[in-house]
């Protein structure tokens, strides 16, 4: 089999995972790793038997590397993302994926006008108990969707540096309501604060509003003492919840509740796995870099919604 050369930029709190997940599958072969810290990245290194850098300009010049993870700190995810798409790698660039959306709409055509895959982290999608919300939505198995209620909060996670709980947790749930209504809001309201970190918020209630009425709404803290990732759909005929963290999914209606079981996932290993074969065999993503674009672009009007306290109007 011809494996897929691969690199990692970033190894630190969730790099490191994309380094083991490349290093475990069959069809990709981990060539090298980067991070701006030597011993980190040293350390990395010989845990996996690849090749370090602390320069990505100098890893990108080998040829043996064909598609590269970014999962540098969010203020940096752009600028390296870039860098790969113009040595002509294929790019899986961590959310938020760009710091603006103007840095991302240049990923997405870069990534265009070079014919390579660009797809983004938003490894939610992957988990299966999504899935089945998402075709119990389009089949109308639980009626006509109503509502969708997210939390994701827990305690303050030390790795975080450079952006808030909107663009590094929160927007896992905006790209979710994306996914599983297969629509894009018309208006976002939220309210958000700083009450332990001076310099980003820690918490935000966010709501969108569609066409036709169905609202979302999405809670995300770094101030709660223990960790909730859930999933509330409610149906016009049913309710779905869905805990990430178990992966246990709920279906609820008039007469019965019934638990549908899957096999447990680890999100990152089905999202990698897929983002290779659509490599190989030149397939669109699941998660395109407009997908990206969408959940900035909606991330940054929740921000900004919450500055002026008034409701931001989406383009469509």
């Amino acid at each position: 089999m011809n494996k897929l050369g691969v690199a990692v930029i970033g190894t630190g709190f969730w790099g490191k995972n994309h380094a083991r997940v490349y290093k475990e599958l069959e069809n990709t072969n981990l060539v090298a790793i980067c991070d701006v810290d030597p011993e980190r990245a040293k350390i990395i290194a010989e845990q996996y038997g690849v090749k370090a850098y602390t320069n990505s300009s100098d890893m990108l010049k080998d040829r043996e590397i064909q598609a590269v993870s970014v999962c540098t700190w969010s203020t940096k995810l752009a600028e390296e993302a870039l860098k790969c798409l113009n040595t002509g790698k294929h790019v899986l660039v961590e959310k938020p994926m760009a710091t603006n959306t103007k840095q991302a709409q240049t990923l997405i055509d870069t990534a265009k006008a070079n014919d390579l895959h660009l797809s983004v982290g938003f490894l939610m999608r992957f988990i299966p108990g999504i899935q089945q919300i998402k075709q119990a939505i389009e089949t109308k198995k639980i009626g006509e969707l109503v509502s969708a209620t997210a939390k994701r909060v827990t305690q303050w996670p030390e790795r975080i540096g450079d952006v808030g709980v909107v663009k590094d947790t929160a927007i896992h749930d905006i790209d979710v309501m994306h996914f599983i209504s297969g629509e894009k809001p018309v208006s976002v309201y939220a309210k958000m604060g700083n009450m332990r970190h001076r310099q980003f918020e820690d918490y935000a209630q966010i709501m969108l509003t569609y066409e036709g009425g169905k609202t979302a709404f999405i809670e995300a803290n770094w101030l709660t003492p223990y960790k909730i990732r859930s999933l509330n759909v409610t149906g016009s005929e049913a309710i779905m919840r869905l805990d990430y963290n178990s992966q246990e999914l709920w279906i609820e209606n008039a007469t019965e509740t019934v638990q549908p079981r899957s096999p447990f996932k680890e999100p990152l290993k089905a999202e990698l796995v897929h983002f290779i074969e659509c490599i190989i065999e030149k397939k669109t993503p699941v998660i395109t870099g407009e997908d990206g674009y969408n959940a900035l672009e909606i991330a940054t009007a929740a921000m900004e919604s919450s500055v002026k306290n008034t409701v931001m109007k989406l383009n469509k």
